[in-house]
């Protein structure tokens, strides 16, 4: 596998805000550009890590574009930075363009939905360690739990590039319909053919979709539709690796799904983290201790988020 980012070069740089794209209810791409020496770093960014980016000076949209219920929230000030993951990123002319995924829940990217092309925006990054790369495996199976889509998204891009041979398959699963963090489904000729989700079949991988209530895809968590697809094709195991990101009660499931087949896998944590750089130890994370029945703590933000599945106590 390939090294999974730790210890790589970070800093603290100023973007420049390129676009901030509605997709679904609630749901944006932030499109940011790094020049100079951001451009030079943020060109290594890989998937699975992450930015803090520091939204204290960011706008307020206008009163009538505040969503119901987050009134109250809009009047809160802003004074930690918040981690956000890369749905893609791009090297272009010496500069670099990072793309992220982001659901409006909150005052922090409530201002986020105000930014716009022009505006700066500082970033600490990039942090953490990312997925690794399995060279040697033959099919990669990434699980999404809703806003979980974003580093997957970022780590397809990846695992399908240049020369490679490894086969692809998405499982994205969500509450309902209009909580599926993408743009609208493709038609009905490509999703029989298995490409359901645009994003995903822009590099050729095919999709699964599961909503809780049925209104697309597979009726259902998941989960479990991911362990029905892997009992139906049976492919080996050490030819498979499993990739990770959503809540963590999912996580578990498919840690457990993984360890019975015994297939590799990887999840993506996630942890409230005020600084991002393992000053403040808010993100701690229980973990195993190989050959013995204790545990010891680690940091979200340095030996995460990513972590394999065998090593991190997943709570289900």
């Amino acid at each position: 596998m390939t090294d999974n980012g730790a210890g790589s070069t970070k800093g603290v740089y100023e973007a420049v805000v390129r676009s901030n794209k509605e997709i679904g209810q609630r749901f944006y791409r932030l499109g940011l550009e790094f020049s100079g020496a951001g451009g030079e770093t943020f060109a290594e960014a890989r998937p699975g890590q992450f930015a803090q980016l520091d939204l204290s000076g960011a706008p307020l949209p206008s009163a009538g574009a505040i969503p119901e219920g987050l009134a109250d929230a809009a009047r809160r000030g802003i004074i930690l930075r918040r981690p956000f993951s890369f749905c893609d990123v791009v090297r272009k002319d010496r500069k670099t363009q990072v793309e992220i995924l982001y659901c409006v829940v909150g005052p922090a990217s409530l201002r986020m939905k105000g930014l716009s092309g022009g505006d700066r925006v500082s970033v600490i990054g990039p942090l953490g360690r990312s997925f690794s790369v399995a060279e040697k495996k033959r099919y990669a199976l990434l699980v999404a739990g809703g806003m979980g889509a974003g580093p997957l998204l970022y780590l397809a891009k990846v695992l399908t590039g240049e020369s490679s041979k490894m086969e692809v398959v998405v499982f994205a699963g969500a509450r309902t319909r209009e909580v599926l963090p993408f743009r609208r489904p493709l038609d009905e000729i490509s999703r029989q053919l298995g490409f359901s989700l645009g994003e995903f079949a822009e590099y050729g991988v095919k999709s699964q979709v599961a909503t809780d209530d049925g209104t697309a895809g597979y009726e259902g968590l998941v989960t479990d539709c991911f362990s029905e697809w892997l009992g139906e094709k049976n492919l080996p195991a050490r030819d498979t690796i499993v990739y990770a990101c959503g809540p963590e009660a999912m996580l578990a499931q498919v840690a457990d799904i993984a360890r019975d087949k015994n297939i590799d896998c990887e999840v993506s944590m996630e942890r409230r983290m005020a600084c991002g750089i393992g000053l403040c130890q808010s993100c701690a994370v229980e973990c195993k201790v190989e050959g013995s029945n204790e545990s010891v703590y680690k940091l979200c933000c340095e030996d995460g988020p990513v972590f394999d599945s065998k090593e991190v106590i997943l709570s289900s």
